[in-house]
């Protein structure tokens, strides 16, 4: 499993997307619609998230991502 251990890493919701910077110059992003859970968010859920070294995590909404399904494509569009 790929970690992010030491770099500053943040996640927003902005324009139907989720925005990822890793460190000061690596930014990802993926539309909200490519997650069924994560489309059904009012942008409050949405905007809460929560970083570890593996992943996102949405409290309100109970959905995970890891960083190396997000690198892979994977958005959790799978049910």
């Amino acid at each position: 499993m790929s970690i992010i251990a030491e770099i500053k890493t943040k996640a927003l919701f902005k324009d139907g997307k989720i925005v990822i910077h890793i460190g000061p110059d690596v930014e990802m992003s993926f539309p909200v619609s490519k997650n069924p859970s994560l489309s059904k968010g009012t942008p409050d859920q949405l905007n809460n998230i929560t970083t570890s070294p593996y992943g996102l995590h949405w409290p309100d909404l109970d959905e995970d991502l890891s960083f190396e399904g997000l690198r892979n494509g994977d958005y959790g569009q799978r049910s």
